[in-house]
């Protein structure tokens, strides 16, 4: 476990170094924000929508976009596809480590510099609007702990889907077909698109056996005072269900892969 917690603390620290991209994240997700918010203002000025109100939909616009790099889905580690193609991952198990919670770890930490670097200053700047637009504080503080809790078990339901992408590359040695699926498919779920709550009432019935809505969605909602604290709670217990599922699948996934891996060259 040692051996985990300093590589995950290297990655982390290797992944803050990356300023400039963060600079221009920040600018996009502010951007993007503020779009929204005047999107939904206008949505809302002409329809009536009791699912989620428009003050929890400005809660959700401006977490969604602090906690983007968190919780997005369509994130592919490039060395680590190369190493599966390339054949080099023949190093990666000469560690005395397992191979998939190596790369979880990595996948892991890549997040968590990512979001470090941003979710701050656009919280910040979020909170600083004039009403509207203005991220309001969470409705109680054990509400906001609940949240902070369902967040970081949202960003391992996230990796525990990235690697099973990533695992699915070792039979099919190409990422882009299984990544585009997932990630649609995911995208529309989750809530990245739309708020699941605006979703089609099919598609939201959809999202209860999925666990796409348990990587930020619920977290958000959890926030706002959408979910109750008594179903926070029930989704923080799904959240860890689905986090062992994944783990446990993708898992298999490496391990069958490299009963049968071949490794080219000499």
């Amino acid at each position: 476990m040692s051996g985990y917690l300093r590589y995950f603390k290297t990655e982390l620290i290797m992944g803050l170094q990356y300023k400039a991209a963060a600079i221009s994240g920040l600018c996009t997700q502010i951007f993007w924000g503020i779009l929204y918010c005047l999107l939904y203002e206008a949505f809302y000025s002409h329809a009536s929508i009791d699912a989620i109100s428009f003050k929890e939909i400005i809660c959700y616009v401006w977490l969604m976009q602090s906690f983007f790099t968190l919780i997005y889905i369509r994130v592919n580690d490039s060395e680590i596809l190369e190493k599966i193609k390339s054949g080099t991952v023949a190093y990666e198990l000469c560690r005395p480590y397992s191979l998939y919670f190596w790369w979880y770890v990595k996948l892991l930490s890549k997040k968590y510099a990512a979001v470090t670097l941003r979710c701050l200053p656009v919280l910040i700047i979020s909170f600083l609007l004039p009403k509207p637009y203005r991220l309001l504080l969470p409705i109680s503080l054990e509400a906001f702990v609940l949240f902070v809790i369902s967040l970081i078990l949202g960003s391992f339901v996230v990796v525990g889907l990235c690697m099973i992408i990533h695992s699915i590359t070792f039979f099919t040695l190409e990422s882009k077909g299984i990544t585009s699926i997932v990630c649609s498919i995911g995208e529309l779920l989750s809530g990245f698109a739309i708020p699941v709550p605006l979703l089609p009432k099919f598609l939201v019935n959809i999202t209860k056996y999925m666990p796409f809505r348990l990587i930020g969605d619920a977290s958000f909602r959890i926030y706002s005072g959408n979910i109750s604290i008594m179903g926070a709670k029930e989704i923080i217990i799904l959240q860890i269900i689905w986090i062992i599922i994944l783990i446990i699948v993708g898992n298999l996934l490496v391990n069958k892969a490299l009963k049968k891996v071949c490794i080219q060259g000499g």
